[in-house]
């Protein structure tokens, strides 16, 4: 069994979250809402307030507690998310799938955007569900890598698959089974993330990137290339490049990645590691290329014709943000019905076409078309298969391998 112990963060931990929240994943842009690496879990509100639980290993877990179930007599959900991560109308006041959602039931959904940063939150959520209480919540959208950890502390409920048809039916094959949650017993996704490369190829003056070797072996890209500050992408996407499973390597792997990137770093290939600050540089062209997260590229994309991505012939990164029903909620059957309305391919296409990130949602192409023909062209948004099947996820990992692999990334990036 793993020990959290409280407070005690190393100075590669506290750095990973100082970069996390300045400009990485918790960096908020508008529909550009990147989640919090592993290194923000791990800040004094998230890993001081595990004091001495015992936390199982990765693949098993505790089973979530139910509470009596209101459904039938309250018709109302409480769902917590992050903000500008659902449709609005125009007037920017109104959510149209939740009133959807309200006139076919006749359940209230009670929205509330106050998830700003996956350790913040959980900070605020802990103290409730170590005490087996109620959290005033219903459903809850966390990083996979926050997810796992709520699953393995037994403080998520189990889904009823009875009550989510569409979910089981239209959930994408490429996020069916993470290692944190097989089969997805426990959540589902709300939207996917890709990590992918970009370039500006204007920049790029015919040179011809395709891969990760690419940026970092091309004399000419000297001093023009850029790799992200979140330590799952950046790794991730040098694993894979190096012939690697990113969720299956060990650590002698970790560290010969660790070796090729600070040789690329000691030469002066790379011009900095970045967290969604890159856009700038990109769109100039002081990148010529760079690891990127592909919603921001689809932005990017729209106003910078030059800009554009590729995704290695050796696949790309892809995580997700997922919906779970904590304990002791008290309307589990009401959740599990709003959880399957966004796996219906109309609203799930009115999704996409407001957030323009990954939608998990199988057979959803030809609904988002009528909306957008765009956004249902890229795949970027609704992957074909073939990119869908390149796409891995990181594996999960132990605190032990958590605060190692922390510490010699921040190394490598001079935080």
């Amino acid at each position: 069994m793993e020990q959290y112990e409280p407070d005690r963060l190393t100075p590669a931990q506290a750095a990973a979250t100082r970069r996390s929240l300045r400009n990485g994943r918790a960096s908020l842009t508008r529909r550009s809402l990147l989640r919090a690496s592993a290194g923000g879990a791990l800040t004094a509100g998230g890993l001081g307030a595990l004091s001495a639980c015992g936390i199982p290993a990765a693949g098993r877990t505790a089973g979530g507690t139910a509470a009596e179930d209101h459904s039938a007599k309250e018709k109302v959900v409480n769902f917590s998310n992050w903000p500008e991560y659902i449709d609005v109308d125009s007037s920017g006041k109104r959510h149209p799938t939740l009133e959807a959602f309200a006139r076919r039931t006749g359940i209230q959904v009670k929205y509330t955007e106050d998830i700003n940063d996956n350790s913040e939150f959980f900070g605020k959520i802990k103290p409730q569900l170590a005490a087996g209480q109620d959290t005033g919540r219903d459903i809850i959208v966390l990083t996979d890598w926050l997810a796992a950890r709520l699953i393995r502390l037994g403080w998520a409920q189990k889904l009823d698959p009875s009550n989510l048809p569409h979910a089981y039916t239209n959930l994408s094959p490429q996020f069916r089974n993470p290692d944190w949650d097989p089969g997805r017993a426990y959540s589902y996704p709300w939207q996917g993330i890709s990590t992918v490369i970009a370039f500006n190829r204007k920049a790029l003056d015919g040179i011809e990137v395709k891969s990760v070797s690419d940026l970092l072996d091309n004399p000419r890209l000297k001093g023009r290339v850029g790799f992200l500050s979140e330590m799952r992408d950046s790794i991730g996407m040098t694993l894979l490049d190096m012939g690697k499973d990113p969720a299956h390597f060990t650590d002698d792997d970790f560290d010969a990645v660790i070796a090729r990137l600070q040789k690329a770093v000691d030469k002066g290939q790379i011009r900095r590691f970045t967290g969604n600050d890159y856009t700038s540089d990109l769109s100039k062209g002081d990148l010529a290329a760079c690891v990127a997260w592909g919603g921001d590229i689809v932005q990017l994309k729209a106003d910078s014709p030059d800009v554009d991505f590729v995704i290695p012939a050796s696949g790309y990164m892809t995580s997700t943000d997922n919906m779970l029903i904590p304990n002791k909620a008290r309307h589990k059957t009401n959740a599990e019905r709003l959880i399957d309305f966004y796996y219906e391919p109309e609203p799930a296409a009115e999704l996409a076409a407001y957030i323009n990130y990954v939608s998990p949602v199988d057979g959803v192409k030809p609904y988002l078309a009528k909306i957008d023909k765009s956004a249902a062209d890229n795949p970027l948004i609704i992957p074909d298969k073939a990119m869908a099947a390149k796409s891995h996820a990181f594996r999960s990992l132990t605190q032990k391998e958590e605060t190692a692999y922390e510490e010699k990334f921040a190394k490598l990036t001079g935080a």
